[in-house]
């Protein structure tokens, strides 16, 4: 069974860095892409960024593209967000995805992914 565990969360000052990681295992055929998902209460989940495994390519929302960056390491299989010169409307619920459905490229649409993580809390404070 697919099982996706984020770690890394916190509470952070105005322009400081976290780095979420997401651990990935129980599957035979690795995902054609993972994505990183934040929600903050009373707003719509945003796709933050994703990665396609099949060439590498990598999407970052326009709200945080210079600030956060998306990597994975193959060996641990594991996906990261690397989040720095954070904001408090950085402050959200992040949540990992992973969609194992044969593709070309990545989708920005949440429903697209099969798998989900529980979430980490990400608090930045002003």
């Amino acid at each position: 069974q697919v099982q996706l565990v984020e770690s890394g969360g916190g509470s952070v000052q105005a322009g400081g860095s976290l780095k979420l990681s997401c651990a990935v295992s129980g599957y035979t055929s690795r995902p054609y892409c993972m994505g990183w998902f934040r929600q903050a209460p009373g707003k719509e989940r945003e796709g933050v960024a994703h990665i396609y495994l099949g060439g590498g390519t990598t999407y970052i929302a326009s709200s945080v593209k210079g600030r956060f960056t998306i990597s994975q390491d193959n060996a641990k299989n594991t996906l990261h967000l690397h989040m720095n010169t954070l904001k408090p409307e950085d402050t959200a619920k992040y949540y990992c995805a992973a969609d194992f459905t044969i593709r070309s490229y990545c989708s920005t649409r949440g429903d697209e992914y099969e798998y989900w993580g529980q979430g980490t809390q990400v608090t930045v404070s002003s």
